[in-house]
């Protein structure tokens, strides 16, 4: 879990973090949140003087933004969590908006980091599986039902490996982190070896590296094509674990959707730059567009961000 008092600007005046504690079960990762917002509530009064006019939080899976629930996240145990109305409860009072992980880190990526001053951009970071989060004019777009942006189950191989969704050959069993490291753990033979140690091959020459790199790399390119396809986005921010390979991801990847348009606009093809603070920073926006939208005026106060 990440924490943050952010400013208006976007600027993080405190950040903390803290393990999930996700092995005690759902409820106490839910007491854990509700005790860091405290903790951070508390620290805004004893270094700005008052606690944080409202508060953003960011969760992974499906939420209902509108409700202030988190449906369901998997990986956390939880299913119709009120997250919201805790939130609110347990902090005196204050707004609180919630939103989706990958969406809240695209909201900050469009607004303050590599897509500042982009009208249309599609943010994707390549993580344990792939998501992607539609900016259009400083908002991200979730869909009808929250479910817009989910690139990872574009089919790139039809009748390729199985995915947990259900189908077949979606595109994070080919492109996401936990992929290459699966696929270069086999090529090499060394189980513990993951998507770092497969770039760190690839620099060096290596041609299995090579070959098991081309193949996400391949991949990637044809549902980042489908979605600008769809989207036509001014800008594709690439962010994740594999883009931190910089380069040896990037050019070839570049390469690779330029052979593929046809007559789309090929969009710039940038690295994200929030790194890991996507999500605080991300949370801290909602929370002061939250702020915005019931008082026009300036408040001085930072907002209070837990993730």
């Amino acid at each position: 879990m990440k924490a943050a008092l952010v400013g208006a600007d976007g600027a993080l005046l405190h950040q903390a973090r803290r393990a999930t504690g996700r092995e005690r079960g759902p409820d106490a990762v839910v007491a854990d949140i509700l005790d860091f917002a405290a903790e951070l509530r508390a620290h805004g009064i004893e270094h700005y003087g008052a606690p944080a006019r409202a508060a953003g939080v960011a969760v992974p899976g499906i939420v209902d933004e509108a409700e202030g629930v988190a449906v369901y996240a998997a990986n956390l145990g939880w299913r119709d969590v009120p997250l919201r109305a805790l939130l609110t409860e347990r902090l005196g009072g204050v707004p609180v908006a919630l939103g989706h992980d990958v969406r809240t880190g695209g909201l900050a990526e469009g607004r303050i980091g590599a897509g500042r001053g982009t009208d249309r951009f599609l943010f994707v970071p390549l993580g344990t599986g792939i998501a992607g989060a539609i900016g259009i004019d400083g908002r991200v777009e979730a869909g009808a039902h929250g479910f817009a942006g989910e690139i990872g189950h574009i089919v790139v191989r039809p009748r390729g490996t199985p995915c947990p969704c259900g189908q077949r050959g979606c595109l994070e069993r080919f492109a996401s982190a936990s992929a290459v490291s699966e696929a270069w753990a086999a090529a090499c033979g060394d189980p513990g070896a993951d998507a770092a140690d497969c770039a760190k091959a690839v620099e060096s020459g290596d041609a299995r590296a090579r070959a098991v790199w081309q193949e996400a790399v391949d991949a990637l390119a044809d549902g980042l094509v489908t979605a600008l396809t769809l989207l036509d986005p001014r800008t594709l921010i690439i962010g994740g674990g594999l883009a931190e390979a910089g380069e040896t991801l990037f050019s070839p990847l570049r390469e690779a959707v330029r052979r593929r348009v046809t007559f789309q606009k090929l969009p710039s093809l940038v690295p994200a730059a929030l790194g890991d603070t996507a999500g605080c920073l991300g949370a801290g926006l909602l929370a002061w567009d939250l702020l915005e939208t019931a008082d026009p005026s300036d408040p001085s106060a930072p907002s209070e961000v837990p993730t």
